[in-house]
C-alpha cells in the first residue's frame, strides 16, 4: 500500500454511497430488481474508480492519465444507448407505452447519474488528501445529498392545477368536462367505460406550463404512470378501451381519460401530482419573448 491506498478506497466507496442513493426501484418497476441494480451498481463501480484515481494522477503530474476521463465519457454514453435500447424493446409490450420523449429522459437520467458518480469520488478523494477524512467525509455527504437533490426533477403539480371530472357521452362522443376525447357508438362499450373509466382536467398555472403540456410525450408519460400504477382495464385489441389525452385548443387545458383497475381518486390524484416533467418536453416561450422584447427596446 502507498499513500493513495486509502483516500482511493474512500473515494470509490463515497461514489458507490452516492450511486445507491439515487438508485431507487419505484412503481415503474425500473431498473428491475435485482439485476438491473446489480448492471447500475457495477457501472457506478467504474465510475466511481474513475473518478477518484484522477486525483492521485493530477498530484503526481501524471497529466496525461486524465486523457481516459474522455474514454469513460464515451462509455458512459453507451449506458444511455443501452437503457433507450431496451426500454424501446420493452415498450411494445406495454398496454399503455412510456413513449419515446418518456424513454429519452430516463436514458439521459442513467448516464448523467454516473457522471454525478464520478464527481462526488473526484471531491471526496480530493479534500482527503488536502485536509483529513472527516473533511472529505463531511464534503461526501454533502455531495451525496446535492447529487440526490439534482436527480430530482419537477412534477405535474408544479405546472398545473388538478380537477377530477366525471367522464360523460353527448351522443356518441366521449368528454371530459367540455374537452372532446374520442367516439364510441356501442352503447355496451359506452356503459363499460362510464364503469370504469375516470376523468381529470389539467389547467396549466402559467402560459409555459400550457406549451409543456401540448407535448404529446408529456402526455403520453402522464397516462403510463397513471396506468402503471393505478392498472388498465383493456387488453390487446380493445381501442375503445385505450387511456388518452386530449387538448383544448382555446384555453390549453388537458382532458386525462383512463380506465384504472383501482378506482380511487384520491390515489389517483396523488399519482397525477407525482409525473415527472420530461425536461425534453419543457418549452419556456416566454423567456424567449422577453429576450426579443428588450433587444428592440
Amino acid at each position: 500500500m502507498n499513500e493513495y491506498t486509502y483516500p482511493i478506497a474512500f473515494g470509490v466507496i463515497i461514489g458507490l454511497a452516492s450511486r445507491i442513493y439515487m438508485l431507487k426501484t419505484d412503481y415503474r418497476q425500473y431498473p428491475t430488481y435485482l439485476h438491473g441494480k446489480i448492471i447500475h451498481l457495477s457501472l457506478a463501480f467504474i465510475a466511481a474508480g474513475l473518478g477518484t484515481i484522477a486525483v492521485p494522477a493530477i498530484m503526481e503530474e501524471e497529466f496525461s492519465a486524465i486523457t481516459f476521463l474522455a474514454l469513460a465519457a464515451s462509455q458512459f454514453r453507451d449506458v444511455r444507448n443501452m437503457e433507450r435500447n431496451t426500454l424501446t424493446e420493452l415498450d411494445e409490450f406495454e398496454l399503455v407505452p412510456r413513449g419515446n420523449t418518456y424513454i429519452e429522459g430516463i436514458a439521459i437520467a442513467f448516464e448523467g447519474r454516473n457522471y454525478l458518480v464520478m464527481l462526488s469520488s473526484f471531491l471526496a478523494t480530493l479534500t482527503y488528501l488536502i485536509w483529513n477524512v472527516w473533511v472529505g467525509t463531511i464534503v461526501g455527504i454533502a455531495v451525496i445529498l446535492i447529487s440526490h437533490r439534482l436527480m430530482t426533477g419537477g412534477k405535474l403539480k408544479d405546472i398545473v392545477d388538478i380537477e377530477y371530472v366525471e367522464p360523460h357521452f353527448d351522443g356518441a362522443g366521449l368528454y371530459v368536462d367540455n374537452i372532446y376525447i374520442m367516439n364510441i357508438g356501442l352503447p355496451e362499450r359506452q356503459q363499460e367505460v362510464l364503469r370504469y373509466g375516470m376523468g381529470f382536467v389539467l389547467k396549466p398555472k402559467t402560459f409555459d406550463a400550457r406549451i409543456t403540456l401540448a407535448n404529446l410525450g408529456q402526455r403520453q408519460a402522464i397516462l403510463h404512470d397513471m396506468s402503471t400504477a393505478l392498472g388498465v382495464y383493456r387488453d390487446s385489441g380493445t381501442p375503445a378501451l385505450v387511456p388518452l389525452a386530449k387538448r383544448d385548443l382555446d384555453d390549453g387545458r388537458v382532458g386525462i381519460f383512463v380506465l384504472p383497475q383501482e378506482h380511487d381518486v384520491n390515489v389517483a390524484l396523488s399519482i397525477l401530482e407525482e409525473v415527472p416533467t420530461l425536461e425534453n418536453a419543457i418549452r419556456m416561450p416566454t423567456k424567449y419573448r422577453k429576450k426579443k422584447v428588450k433587444k428592440w427596446i
